[in-house]
């Protein structure tokens, strides 16, 4: 237990640790809330105690890939598929700025379904609203990621789920884990602000297999990280497996933030599907953003990755005024920046 305290003082004090001591952490059940209070000093000091919030929108949930875990695979028979159209997405990103976002992440499957000019236009028309643009659009090509660069997006997320090759490849039929780090690195060298993450809890991943996760966000020096549980779904191929553990996603959260002490970190939806106040526990354990649903109506719904998926019936208006309202109950306060990443070293 002296050695596990140890390790989570030279990770706040040095933001480094071996993948031995990552996997030393994450064995022990000891110390975790050292670990949590450390992760949450490291959070105050680099990135403060206000709340960024980006507000989502679900536009789409048409998808061409097939990944294993993920509801909307394009094998999913049962999804009602959807598409906005451009305007309407345009009039979501009008109403997240009249509920006081700044940032707003524009979020479908990947799929072919806009052309890159429809994307230009919309990616253009919400930045002359004065809003910030997050695009998880899946793998493109570099010319593309660059066409929306230019046309005002400043951060992408694109979650690599594992860097365990072996897992990876069972996961992701006709994928592969090297073009998702080509497309990452494309996204640093056009100068977004890029976020990426993991599952936890995936079949046949090992303690070893989450340290290289967060060994690779540190080497990418990542400006997002989006960590959850990985919750089956049971029109998946993954329906009967057991699923992720909210304590152990906390911890890999939390050494990813020891680690990255001035990225920003979600508390990501999926922890409140397994624990009530999980968003609420996650920023006191490292986090520093929060992402509500500003899609509307029956899309909601339909955008169900996983089951259980909190918050569907709620309006976006009723989403900005809850999660207010739970920030400041934990002595917290909504950011009204930008939220832009500020290292600080």
């Amino acid at each position: 237990m002296s050695k596990v305290l140890d390790i989570i003082k030279k990770a706040q004090s040095t933001h480094c640790l071996t993948k031995e001591e990552i996997v030393e952490l994450l064995n022990c059940n000891e110390c975790d809330q050292e670990l949590f209070m450390a992760a949450d000093r490291v959070r105050s000091q680099f990135v403060g105690d206000q709340v960024h919030l980006r507000g989502l929108i679900e536009f789409s949930n048409i998808c061409q890939q097939n990944c294993c875990y993920c509801g909307l695979r394009r094998d999913n028979v049962k999804v009602k598929r959807y598409k906005l159209l451009p305007n309407a997405i345009i009039e979501l990103a009008k109403k997240a700025k009249d509920y006081d976002y700044k940032t707003v992440v524009l979020q479908s499957g990947e799929s072919q379904s806009y052309t890159v000019t429809e994307m230009e236009h919309i990616i253009r028309s919400i930045k002359a609203l004065g809003l910030a643009i997050t695009l998880s659009l899946g793998e493109k090509s570099k010319e593309e990621y660059q066409k929306y660069r230019e046309a005002g997006a400043d951060r992408y997320l694109l979650r690599i789920e594992t860097t365990d090759e072996k897992v990876y490849e069972s996961l992701h039929p006709g994928m592969s884990l090297t073009n998702r780090m080509r497309c990452l690195v494309d996204l640093k060298n056009l100068g977004y602000e890029v976020g990426t993450g993991c599952l936890v809890g995936l079949p046949n991943q090992t303690m070893e297999s989450l340290a290289g996760d967060i060994l690779f966000f540190k080497s990418l020096d990542a400006d997002m990280i989006g960590l959850g549980p990985f919750i089956p779904n049971e029109d998946t191929p993954l329906a009967q497996e057991a699923g992720g553990n909210f304590t152990l996603s906390i911890k890999v959260m939390a050494i990813t933030r020891l680690l990255l002490p001035d990225a920003n970190i979600p508390a990501t939806t999926a922890m409140e599907t397994l624990n009530k106040n999980g968003r609420m526990i996650a920023l006191q354990s490292g986090a520093n953003v929060v992402m509500p649903n500003v899609t509307e109506g029956e899309y909601r719904e339909m955008y169900m990755l996983y089951p259980g998926k909190i918050c569907i019936n709620d309006t976006p208006k009723h989403c900005r005024g809850c999660i207010t309202g739970k920030i400041q109950g934990i002595g917290r306060q909504v950011s009204t920046e930008y939220g832009y990443r500020r290292r600080k070293k």
